[in-house]
């Protein structure tokens, strides 16, 4: 007979005192009430009958029980043998369904229609681990805040290294502010040595991912619990412009050189110069730059000093004064 759950059970909870009942007493009589048809231990005994742990006596007239060492290979291997193969077919199945994936993720329709929305953080993560999975030839993305955690970094990376494996370019743009993380870091090195290319830019600019120049995410305007996926060919190509635009300008993430780190400095301090005429909010401005508040307010700080000023109104009104619109390092040293 078939065993599974329901047989353990049984097995469990009613043929297992019975059966030890047997061994005590020598023996069950085949005419005891309990084990007959109408009887409370039938479904029992006749487990433990087709299991083959009770035997008939030469006479008949008793059941006696036998060595489970000797039932056991009979009953757990063939158990075990069909677990093998139901986890070998389910890997084949698998399989199939991953490429019918990569074949439904790769055509138009994909998500249902050229803009289509996904809904929540496990789902958005989900897809792009898929999505990653299937680039064959380029992987852009655009990270503006760099307070990514351990584990987002580890994956990213992990999705990255294979991609590069397989030949794929990949891409990553950070705000310079990124520098600043250990973590961070950490992941260039791993990605960087593996063969990806990161740089850092001055600006704001929004999240943005690009597989194979055919299908794109972007935030949703509701926020980072939903993202927008994108396969209309000519927004994807204007995404992807607007990519190779902020690339161009953007610094080799890997690069220490003095001059470099200069520049740097100097987009920065141009940034929150910029943030502070336009009015922004600390907390606004600290995002723009892709830095904490506290930091922010450090950038500020390091202003007031170096104008000789107390208040951020007298900032202001030096700089204007003296023509600082924050504009100035748009031309940065060579």
């Amino acid at each position: 007979m078939p065993l599974g759950p329901d047989e353990r059970v049984v097995f469990e909870e009613q043929a297992t005192p019975l059966y030890e009942e047997i061994v005590t007493s020598g023996g069950i009589n085949a005419a005891d009430a309990r084990i007959s048809k109408e009887g409370e231990l039938h479904a029992a005994f006749t487990l433990l009958v087709d299991i083959g742990l009770v035997t008939k006596s030469e006479g008949g007239t008793t059941w006696r029980a036998v060595d489970p060492a000797a039932v056991q290979a009979r009953v757990v291997a063939p158990l075990g043998q069909q677990g093998a193969e139901l986890i070998a077919e389910s890997a084949h199945w698998a399989q199939t369904f991953s490429a019918l994936s990569q074949t439904w993720r790769r055509s138009p329709s994909a998500v249902g229609a050229p803009f289509a929305e996904i809904r929540g953080l496990a789902t958005i993560s989900n897809y792009l681990a898929a999505l990653a999975g299937d680039a064959r030839e380029e992987l852009l993305t655009a990270q503006p805040q760099y307070r990514r955690g351990i584990k987002q970094l580890s994956q990213a990376g992990a999705h990255e290294i294979e991609a590069l494996k397989r030949g794929v370019r990949v891409r990553t743009l950070y705000q310079h502010a990124a520098r600043r993380g250990a973590d961070t870091r950490r992941y260039v090195a791993a990605v960087t040595a593996a063969g990806a290319e990161v740089r850092t830019l001055d600006e704001f600019f929004n999240r943005l991912i690009v597989v194979d120049r055919r299908i794109a995410l972007i935030p949703s305007h509701e926020g980072t619990d939903a993202a927008m996926v994108i396969s209309e060919p000519s927004t994807v190509v204007y995404l992807v412009d607007m990519f190779e635009r902020h690339w161009e300008r953007a610094r080799p993430f890997t690069s220490s050189e003095t001059s470099l780190m200069r520049d740097i400095a100097a987009e920065q301090r141009a940034m929150t110069i910029r943030m502070l005429l336009e009015g922004r909010a600390d907390p606004a401005g600290a995002k723009r730059l892709g830095v904490s508040p506290r930091t922010y307010a450090g950038y500020v700080a390091d202003l007031k000093s170096e104008f000789e000023v107390e208040t951020r109104f007298q900032l202001g009104y030096e700089m204007g004064k003296r023509g600082i619109s924050g504009r100035e390092a748009d031309t940065p040293s060579a």
